[in-house]
């Protein structure tokens, strides 16, 4: 992606502005050759000097423009600038705009007489165009009345068939081809519940027409599509300004074809741009927004930028940390401001909770907020992570570790399901997760082990990941979902809309576990035969429809293989550094959870067509990761050190608008098992849970299976899925009578051994009493109007306990307490 954007406000014109008359003029492509009787071409006006000048600023005239063809018996051009085949010859096209004018040239050849369409080449492209194979129409799981088509063509062979032979045939009429039904019906000549999908004498009638007057044969010898480029890539923009796009795509035989007319445009996001079904972009808002283009099973993305703001140019932080770095390019690009920073008591919580998931004790805030130290966030931070080297500062590991176990027990799925003879294993992959998070271990390491795991589950920590996920095609879906961040689960029926996977390559993928076995074993007696994981010398995976074999082979990556178990050959390739989709997986992740979005969202569907909204600051934050071993304690400190992670929750004006780019922090709201705990810290009542230790706190459970009503009121996940959306962020009313009627936090308020009972005990004036709640609640000290406030409302109240139990009600149901912000 070009990166001279940071540029933006020196280059951003009257070419941006509307109505203002053009200075130059160029055309693209600079000269058109049409083959063949259906061939067609997009041309572009540009404002530029020349092809060479051409930019991400340069502003679309083609709307604009008027077109005039020389000889409308060679070439035909509509007023949107498309060029159609008309017979064989040579003619020039004019286009002129703003008093300017400029010819092309037109090559047309190959026309005959009797054209004989390929299906590949032609009649699938007018398919996808007309959305006839679309998820919604006859490409759903049991087609449209009684006739299905693959999703997106990606079956021609199925399609041809459904065609052309289904119902015996009844679809086409070789004698009279217009009355087709594959024609009559997209016309509405013939009721179709689908709607008029096609007009009648359009050249993709004409196209249909002629391939069942030439036998409506099926694909043979035709060559394949290899990949599209779309024109322009990316476009800097004003509201309401319009961009046309061109493809071209490119065939195995060398060829090369522009295929506009055919694609399909989707818009990534609405509110800054749509584009119509003729590949018109229009900016609706401003912001980052992204344009999906498909052609037969290849995507590619058109990046547009409308600047929020260009009359204040972010200033810039000049910080050494490569999240501000990338943050402040972004910001500079797009006109964004961000907001001041936060101030040291909001930082405090917010570093407590993201990095161990607690609030910080009240002699903990006094401490940091007494302190002058201007290195005290950061040395903060390392203590939190353990990275003082310091075993008196390093106080806080077991909670970092605890805290990031529930994560990947979570995401791992590590749960007994309620049965008490698969406690053992739960223990023993809770155990395995929270040592190596203790100890810090690589996280390449952590993968290894998982991926190549064998023996007893009970005994083996990571072996439980494949009782988890029992079939090849599960443990295919987990590890490709969890380390590459990547759903392939649609391939496994059909080629994924909106990804390069197909069968073949999930199945060859699955190939990887096809040969792992289990067995059971009566070691543990009663409690015993459990599950042994262990590693068979056959065993391959096979294409569903082909039966062919096939050997393993990585996501987008080579054919692997090893001599003793091929799951070491995907180990290897998988925490490889050349394999840059492992660490951008972890990394997005990590940004989720810090700064409350990934970088790609959902942040674990970094496919190709659902780009980054940062992509260098991804990238930057990958490469520095494998460089420093893949070790996660470094990663969350450059995050959280940054001025972008220090950013006020609170929008300004001119970055309200922004929500995926970072310039105010993205408030959260915690967790289940963290806000669980926080309550009990703050009231001094500490919740007991079945079968552990006392004082045992929530992110310490190892199990789904916990039976306790908070936690499941707010959301606990019950580990069912490896997808991160199962632990949703949204608020419900259950939650919130929860907090405010419910009986557990009432009784933790008012418990006889609790923070208030001893408050009310202490001789503290009405003043220290009230701040301590403050401290204790949000760690933050009250200010004079909130002290005031309360010492008023406790003058008129006859009971002093009940009053410090309603304000600590209070707080504990406020925002401030139940939001990381």
């Amino acid at each position: 992606m070009p990166r001279c954007l940071a540029c933006l406000f020196a280059f951003i014109t009257l070419s941006l502005s509307a109505g203002a008359e053009p200075t130059a003029l160029t055309i693209i492509p600079e000269s058109v050759e049409l083959k063949g009787n259906f061939a067609r071409a997009q041309v572009l006006a540009v404002e530029a000097q020349d092809a060479a000048a051409v930019n991400e600023k340069s502003a679309d005239l083609t709307g604009a423009a008027s077109f005039r063809s020389s000889d409308p018996a060679v070439v035909m051009v509509d007023s949107s600038g498309r060029l159609t085949a008309v017979g064989n010859g040579r003619a020039e096209v004019e286009v002129s705009v703003g008093g300017m004018a400029k010819r092309v040239p037109v090559a047309v050849t190959e026309m005959v007489d009797a054209p004989r369409p390929g299906f590949r080449e032609f009649i699938t492209p007018v398919l996808s165009s007309a959305g006839c194979n679309a998820g919604s129409c006859h490409a759903s799981q049991y087609g449209k009345g009684g006739f299905v088509l693959s999703v997106i063509g990606f079956d021609p062979d199925l399609d041809h068939r459904s065609i052309a032979r289904d119902r015996l045939g009844r679809r086409i009429n070789l004698v009279e081809p217009e009355q087709s039904l594959i024609l009559r019906k997209p016309t509405m000549q013939v009721s179709h519940g689908g709607g008029a999908r096609l007009k009648k004498g359009s050249v993709d009638y004409e196209i249909l027409v002629a391939w069942i007057k030439a036998g409506a044969a099926a694909s043979s010898n035709e060559a394949d599509v290899v990949g599209i480029e779309v024109f322009p890539r990316q476009r800097v923009l004003a509201v309401d300004a319009k961009q046309q796009l061109r493809v071209v795509a490119k065939y195995s035989d060398g060829r090369e074809r522009d295929v506009t007319a055919w694609a399909r445009y989707d818009s990534l996001d609405d509110a800054v741009v749509s584009v119509s079904p003729e590949g018109v972009v229009t900016t609706e808002g401003r912001g980052q927004g992204s344009i999906m283009v498909r052609f037969v099973g290849h995507a590619r993305i058109a990046l547009f930028v409308s600047p929020f703001n260009s009359s204040s140019p972010f200033a810039g932080w000049n910080s050494p940390n490569l999240v501000d770095q990338h943050a402040e390019r972004k910001f500079r690009e797009l006109g964004l401001v961000p907001s001041g920073e936060c101030d040291d008591t909001t930082f405090l919580r917010r570093a407590f909770l993201d990095a161990i998931g607690g609030v910080p004790s009240v002699e903990e805030t006094q401490a940091f907020l007494a302190s002058s130290d201007p290195e005290k966030r950061s040395k903060l931070v390392d203590r939190l992570l353990g990275l003082t080297g310091d075993p008196a500062q390093d106080l806080y590991n077991d909670r970092y570790a605890a805290y990031w176990t529930l994560k990947w027990s979570d995401l791992l799925r590590n749960s007994s399901d309620g049965q008490a003879v698969a406690e053992q294993r739960m223990w023993a992959m809770h155990n395995w997760i929270k040592e190596k998070f203790r100890t810090n271990r690589p996280f390449d390491e952590f993968v290894r082990e998982l991926i190549v795991a064998k023996g007893s589950v009970n005994s083996s920590g990571p072996a439980s990941f494949y009782e988890i996920n029992r079939s090849p095609n599960d443990l295919a879906e987990a590890s490709a979902q969890l380390f590459l961040g990547t759903r392939i689960q649609c391939a496994q029926c059909h080629h994924h809309p909106f990804e390069k996977y197909g069968q073949e390559d999930y199945f060859a993928f699955a190939g990887f576990f096809s040969r792992v076995g289990t067995k059971t074993s009566e070691e543990f007696g009663i409690f015993g035969r459990e599950l042994v994981v262990t590693v068979k010398s056959a065993g391959d995976a096979r294409h569903p429809k082909t039966g062919k074999t096939l050997a393993p082979k990585a996501l987008d990556g080579p054919l692997l293989d090893h001599p003793l178990d091929r799951r070491i050959a995907l180990a290897d390739w998988l925490t490889a550094k050349e394999n840059k989709a492992f660490a951008r997986s972890v990394v997005n992740r990590y940004v989720s959870y810090l700064l409350g979005r990934g970088l790609v969202e959902p942040v674990d569907d970094m496919r190709g067509t659902n780009p980054a909204s940062n992509p260098e600051l991804l990238d930057a934050l990958s490469d520095e990761f494998i460089a420093g071993g893949y070790n996660l304690k470094p990663l969350i400190r450059t995050i959280m050190t940054s001025k972008l992670y220090q950013r006020d929750s609170q929008p300004t004006p001119e970055n309200a608008a922004d929500s995926k780019f970072f310039s105010h922090y993205r408030v959260k709201r915690i967790a289940a098992e963290p806000l669980l705990d926080a309550i009990d810290q703050v009231t001094g009542s500490p919740t007991k849970f079945r079968n552990l230790p006392k004082g045992t706190r929530a992110i310490e459970l190892p199990d789904a299976e916990y039976p306790d009503y908070f936690l499941n009121t707010f959301a606990k996940p019950k580990r069912a899925s490896v997808c991160e959306c199962e632990r949703t962020p949204d608020e419900s009313l259950g939650q919130a009578l929860h907090t405010l009627n419910g009986d557990i936090l009432a009784n933790k308020i008012a418990d006889g051994g609790g923070f208030i009972s001893k408050l009310v005990k202490e001789k503290k004036s009405d003043e220290e009493a009230i701040g301590e709640v403050y401290l204790r609640a949000l760690a933050r000290p009250a200010t004079n109007s909130e002290i005031a406030s309360a010492k008023e409302l406790l003058a008129g109240t006859p009971n002093r306990t009940e009053f410090y139990q309603d304000l600590l009600w209070a707080l504990i149901n406020s925002k401030q307490f139940l939001f990381v912000h």
